[in-house]
């Protein structure tokens, strides 16, 4: 039984907002309006919901979870979401003067009311025996090895979207940054021939964004250089936009009107991303060597970097 001090998940709940800000959340209550579970678990499911919008509002999960329901419910999403519920982080009160962890039996039924969403969107349930386990990094040895590969693709030919990825990896390398850090970077953010890049830190668990220069490594300035030919043709035929990454193909907005109808983007258009860690995925598998360098997930090299960072500032 969930303690007193855990009653978000079993008590009385402040009221769910009636106008949430993003979309994913509408679609999640209108999911929970036709579940027709009981009472006692719809509260439960409500103070989940409540939990998400609030981890969305401090940008702690990935940009396309705000807008697509079942990228809400990945295990790319939940997997900051559940670590940071259980702290407490997400409580929407104070309990003796503090934001307490929550229990275990509350944290049970969080995992509970996750798994039921998922069920219900057709996603297979997760059975979460506790916090996602993070996926294995690379060490030291791996990152050099990954950077003399990267160094061998431009040596030679490389295709718009292998150009694209190498940039984006070797900018990966010198930065340690968040995939949500890499596509909010603009041109403006590049420092001049491209020896530095500013990167605004947003911690995962929400707090203030912090802006720092970083200085590009010679790989990183070559690749970027590279990037930028592409890039510089594909934007002039979308019309312009100052974001660093940019699509390579036409798509669309995702977004369908009432006659069923999308909004169709043509190449050039800023990169979400969910294209950014699309792209990372594909090429991973794609070109040579990178399968045995690269973890699953670019969370993996981020933190692989960001340990090593720390290790030789020390």
């Amino acid at each position: 039984m969930a303690t007193r001090r855990d009653s978000a998940l079993c008590g009385r709940i402040a009221p769910v907002p009636t106008s949430p800000k993003f979309s994913a959340i509408t679609a999640l209550d209108q999911l929970l309006d036709r579940l027709g579970v009981g009472a006692a678990r719809r509260r439960q499911l409500d103070v989940v919901r409540r939990e998400l919008d609030r981890a969305l509002e401090r940008g702690a999960l990935p940009v396309s979870a705000r807008r697509n329901l079942r990228r809400l419910l990945e295990e790319e999403a939940l997997g900051p979401y559940i670590p940071l519920a259980e702290s407490g982080a997400l409580r929407h009160r104070r309990v003796e003067g503090g934001f307490p962890p929550t229990s275990e039996a509350t944290n049970e039924i969080r995992r509970k009311c996750v798994d039921l969403l998922r069920e219900a969107l057709g996603l297979p349930a997760l059975h979460l025996g506790g916090a996602i386990p993070l996926q294995p990094a690379p060490e030291a040895a791996t990152l050099s090895a990954l950077a003399r590969q990267l160094d061998q693709y431009l040596a030679g030919p490389m295709s718009p979207a292998q150009t694209r990825l190498t940039a984006g990896l070797a900018l990966e390398l010198d930065t340690a940054a968040r995939s949500g850090e890499l596509i909010e970077l603009r041109i403006a953010d590049l420092g001049e021939d491209n020896t530095a890049v500013y990167i605004e830190r947003r911690p995962q668990g929400g707090g203030a964004i912090e802006g720092e220069w970083v200085e590009t490594s010679a790989l990183t300035r070559a690749a970027l250089e590279r990037w930028l030919d592409v890039r510089k043709d594909l934007v002039q035929r979308a019309h312009g936009t100052s974001r660093l990454w940019v699509s390579l193909w036409m798509n669309h907005d995702g977004v369908l009107d009432d006659d069923g109808h999308t909004t169709i983007r043509p190449p050039g258009m800023p990169l979400e991303e969910h294209g950014l860690v699309t792209s990372y995925r594909v090429g991973r598998l794609r070109y040579d060597g990178l399968r045995q360098l690269l973890p699953l997930k670019l969370e993996a090299l981020r933190r692989a970097v960001d340990a090593e960072r720390q290790r030789t500032a020390a």
